[in-house]
């Protein structure tokens, strides 16, 4: 971070306060305005493809035994982040929860018990001043790796991705001031399953098929996420999703193309409206006879299936309701892993290399 975008950034928490210190000097409730997160404000861009947040806010009183928890939680966080950019430190989740959790003086009322509530605070704060919470000073935990044939430079080290042995690069939370060097690879691949980016990199998928390799163990981060866009926007690298076939792995591969609904304030710097499923799709389930590795869908599963098909990213794609329906016809789901079934090295050798050459994506 710059001088100058850490000035914006206390400026717009010295402007929080002035706010606040205006409400009582002129003898009102103070209050703060925060635009609602919720699917109910949420709107999908069909131009640009992303979700967008809508224009509904929620007024929190502090003199409203309603708001006045989540009200002080705000401003708790605010300090915290006062304090790091000031002191030019940055903190993680973890250290902010902790800074934050402490009990009000001459009450057994603690700020905040869980870090749910400082991790809610701290989304709050970024809508309130427009700012990501890296640019706030606040770090999530990396985890993510990547491998490839890329060379950036990160804080005055330079790294070559594809000589950090079998770990890989570590995605960190901030990859803002990561600059790229050299970058040769032709497409990046996100697998849900770290497992399976361990197979691709002990395979050096990466380097016999020159891509880049990169996964998150499960949902994606957003370091990971801003990391695939500009790898995307910056060197114009296709991005394809690798995940099981199941409710859950479409979600991973939809939050990636589209945003999230939590974040859909920060689509424009994480979404990747040209992301392309690579797999497994109902159709592989069939071509490379996985049946026999059926997990039975439970319940949630099925509800949670309805819940994606209903949205309207997804409502008017022929291809993805076809997806839909074919998994609610076998009700099951099918592991990435079950390709092992086929060869330990078939993913790398035939699954993978034949889809792409294939170009048998959704998009």
């Amino acid at each position: 971070m710059t001088s100058k975008e850490k000035e914006a950034a206390q400026g717009k928490i010295a402007q929080l306060g002035k706010k606040l210190v205006a409400d009582i000097e002129k003898g009102t409730n103070p209050s703060i305005e925060v635009p609602v997160r919720s699917l109910s404000n949420i709107s999908f861009d069909t131009k640009a493809k992303t979700l967008v947040l809508g224009d509904k806010k929620a007024r929190r009183f502090f003199f409203n035994i309603g708001h006045v928890r989540k009200f002080v939680q705000t401003l708790e966080i605010a300090k915290i982040t006062k304090t790091l950019l000031n002191a030019g430190k940055h903190a993680s989740l973890r250290d902010v929860y902790y800074m934050a959790k402490r009990t009000i003086p001459q009450t057994s009322i603690n700020i905040v018990d869980e870090q749910s509530e400082t991790d809610n605070a701290i989304e709050d704060l970024e809508l309130i001043t427009d700012l990501s919470r890296e640019q706030l000073h606040m770090n999530a935990n990396k985890m993510g790796s990547v491998a490839g044939k890329v060379t950036i430079e990160d804080k005055g080290d330079t790294s070559d991705w594809g000589k950090l042995g079998s770990g890989g690069w570590s995605i960190p939370s901030n990859v803002e001031e990561i600059e790229f060097k050299k970058v040769t690879g032709q497409y990046v691949i996100y697998m849900e399953k770290a497992a399976v980016w361990e197979r691709l990199h002990e395979d050096k998928f990466w380097e016999k098929q020159n891509c880049i390799i990169m996964s998150s163990q499960g949902q994606t981060t957003r370091g990971v996420r801003r990391l695939l866009q500009r790898l995307h926007t910056e060197h114009k690298l296709p991005v394809y999703v690798l995940t099981d076939f199941d409710s859950y792995g479409i979600y991973i591969y939809s939050v990636l193309k589209f945003g999230s609904i939590g974040l859909a304030h920060m689509a424009e710097s994480l979404a990747i409206p040209d992301v392309r499923f690579l797999g497994i799709t109902a159709d592989d389930i069939n071509n490379y006879d996985l049946k026999r590795h059926f997990i039975k869908m439970k319940d949630v599963d099925i509800a949670r299936l309805k819940q994606i098909a209903d949205y309207d990213w997804f409502k008017s794609n022929k291809a993805w309701q076809r997806q839909f329906k074919m998994m609610k016809d076998f009700g099951s789901k099918v592991e990435i892993q079950a390709l092992s079934s086929k060869g330990i090295t078939f993913i790398s050798d035939s699954y993978l290399p034949e889809k792409i050459r294939k170009k048998d994506f959704i998009d």
